[in-house]
């Protein structure tokens, strides 16, 4: 296994036993949710935090899907704030190397969305970096489309958090949301300075229905050869969030290997 500092290639694993499963599968790195994806939950604490903790092996929290910071609805965006602030102190209680979370939309503009993101990011507390994931879909959506990212990194990209900020891409969602991806890894480098974490996922729709809908690699609608050069475009570390059973993520992880080598 790689060392926190030079993992290169891991995947999204279940949560119960996720360094035992990096080692079946072959991954320098884990991805794991500490929560109920789809709800409200607060992480409950791990019997293997003090394991997590001192293992060599990098472990990436994804935040709770629900969680939409930049909504307008006063409910939303309040709880959403509070099941991140939670997701983040799990994550440090696990020794996480970052947690990922959704950009989200606001149903009553980008802008707002983006403003509703810097003061979430002014009263967020995290020991542990917060990357802001590109997303495959929705109205007004703050980072679906590179544009609205542009204008999202343009608020926030300066600003003086107490913790490091940064930037997860994912392949599938810049498919979804119907970005040429010949040169999407260039253009959003362009925009967000650095990579801190790729997503590679192929997809199960075509490109642009705002579908987050992931497939294994060069068995969807991107393809292998435009995955293999948006994966050498961005380089590592990379998190393969694909379906299938323990020889699929095997393949998956080969794939990104395979192609960073090349």
């Amino acid at each position: 296994m790689s060392s926190k500092t030079d993992a290169r290639v891991g995947a999204h694993v279940a949560p119960e036993q996720p360094l035992a499963t990096a080692a079946e599968v072959g991954a320098d790195s884990v991805q794991i949710f500490l929560s109920d994806p789809q709800g409200w939950q607060k992480p409950a604490p791990r019997d293997d935090a003090a394991e997590l903790r001192e293992s060599d092996v990098p472990l990436y929290v994804h935040a709770p899907y629900l969680i939409n910071v930049c909504s307008p609805k006063n409910n939303v965006r309040h709880g959403s704030r509070k099941i991140l602030q939670q997701t983040c102190e799990a994550a440090a209680d696990v020794g996480a190397t970052a947690v990922i979370v959704h950009a989200g939309h606001a149903e009553d503009g980008i802008q707002e969305g983006v403003g509703r993101w810097v003061r979430s990011l002014e009263t967020l507390k995290s020991d542990v970096p917060v990357l802001i994931e590109n997303t495959a879909g929705g109205d007004n959506a703050v980072a679906r489309r590179f544009d609205a990212l542009a204008r999202l990194w343009g608020a926030i990209g300066d600003l003086d958090t107490a913790f490091e900020l940064g930037f997860c891409f994912d392949t599938c969602h810049a498919h979804a949301a119907g970005e040429d991806l010949s040169d999407a890894v260039e253009r959003a480098l362009a925009i967000v300075g650095r990579i801190d974490l790729l997503h590679v996922n192929d997809s199960r729709d075509p490109a642009g229905t705002g579908a987050d809908r992931h497939a294994n690699l060069g068995k969807g609608k991107i393809g292998a050869e435009t995955l293999e050069a948006m994966i050498r475009a961005a380089g590592p570390p990379a998190i393969v969030e694909t379906p299938g059973d323990l020889d699929d993520i095997r393949a998956d992880i080969g794939f990104v290997r395979a192609a960073l080598a090349g």
